[in-house]
């Protein structure tokens, strides 16, 4: 009573209403703070497990084995002997570890956002084709190995599979921890047992342009490698999984890159790493942790929109010619053309903007 008595005295004195107002703009300050940091945090976790998680733990590892928790990474390592082609079986995903909290803040940092244009039906199969590379692929992780953008609400009833290096799954824990999203290796073995042994509904998500593509990612430039790129066309033919094209408007612009032409030493050194490897050494730069006027690794804030195309039916040929590969390789390479052209002027592009096929 005492309380409401004072409450009322404030305001009938006309003040109350103005401390009310200004306890409320600061606690909105205060939580928009809080959203900022938790945003960032998000997003340098997993540009850390992008770039190092895997040889840490890998070291780590290797340092338990000689202390006396050695008993801890002989487990771990038998474990890793056991499971070993779980990964080439469709993995084990965890809609836990997809629903976290912590993929929303991942999203809202940039934003990333999912367009859906046409439905897919459960009882066919698919491959989604995913452009451009950027230099980490953080639309098509956001959008396909985490239920941040809603992916599971817009295509109720299919399983995404985001297909990246077989060799990220030899590591310790980082091949657990990719697993979870439903992140496959982009292997023959991989893809195989997906398309045929799992069921209907499934979609395999291959960022067609690859190492190649990331070394020519730069903001402001659309630019695909996709001409000869035509393996997942013939996955498609052998499977009879339906191919669907999709673009990732901004994903060229969270990064700047230092890019080499063509016949010079730095080109030259990343393809003879791209080749033995299996991805190129890029050089580039983002924003610092403290200031955006810093150079860092966190990925600048530009806006990422990822458009799911219209889905080409494709039929089920079990030995594909080079001319039925050829001919829906076609198909796809138009159905993307005009999918950047019907989006462009709606997400940030001029009109007069052309998607380079190379």
């Amino acid at each position: 009573c005492k309380c409401n008595f004072i409450s009322f005295i404030f305001l009938s004195l006309g003040t109350g209403s103005n401390i009310l107002s200004a306890l409320q703009d600061l606690f909105w300050l205060l939580k928009s703070k809080v959203e900022k940091q938790l945003q960032i945090i998000s997003v340098l976790q997993w540009v850390l497990t992008f770039l190092i998680m895997g040889i840490a733990c890998t070291l780590i590892l290797m340092y338990i084995l000689c202390t006396d928790c050695w008993v801890i990474a002989a487990l771990y390592l038998a474990w890793l002997v056991f499971d070993w082609n779980t990964p080439k079986k469709g993995g084990r995903r965890s809609q836990w570890v997809r629903n976290w909290a912590i993929w929303r803040y991942f999203r809202d940092y940039f934003p990333i956002r999912l367009v859906k244009t046409h439905n897919l039906l459960t009882t066919r199969n698919y491959i989604f084709g995913y452009h451009p590379h950027g230099i980490m692929g953080l639309g098509a992780f956001c959008n396909f190995s985490t239920e941040a953008t809603g992916v599971g609400q817009k295509f109720p009833g299919i399983r995404p599979y985001l297909a990246t290096l077989a060799g990220n799954f030899r590591m310790p824990i980082l091949r657990d921890y990719l697993m979870s999203g439903g992140i496959c290796p982009v292997n023959r073995d991989s893809i195989d047992y997906i398309l045929s042994k799992n069921g209907s509904g499934n979609a395999i998500i291959i960022v067609v342009g690859g190492a190649a593509e990331s070394l020519n990612c730069t903001p402001g430039k659309n630019s695909v490698t996709l001409k000869n790129r035509k393996g997942f066309v013939k996955l498609a033919l052998q499977h009879g999984a339906d191919l669907v094209p999709v673009y990732s408007f901004g994903e060229n612009e969270v990064y700047k890159q230092v890019i080499f032409e063509e016949g010079s030493w730095g080109r030259w050194v990343q393809k003879k790493f791209q080749k033995h490897v299996g991805f190129a050494p890029c050089i580039f730069h983002g924003r610092g942790l403290f200031s955006s006027n810093t150079w860092g690794l966190l990925p600048y804030s530009k806006p990422i929109t990822t458009v799911v195309g219209e889905p080409i039916t494709i039929p089920k040929i079990d030995n594909p010619s080079q001319k039925d590969v050829d001919f829906y390789h076609s198909i796809y390479v138009d159905s993307l053309i005009k999918l950047f052209d019907k989006y462009k002027s709606k997400f940030g592009l001029p009109e007069t903007d052309v998607l380079e096929v190379n």
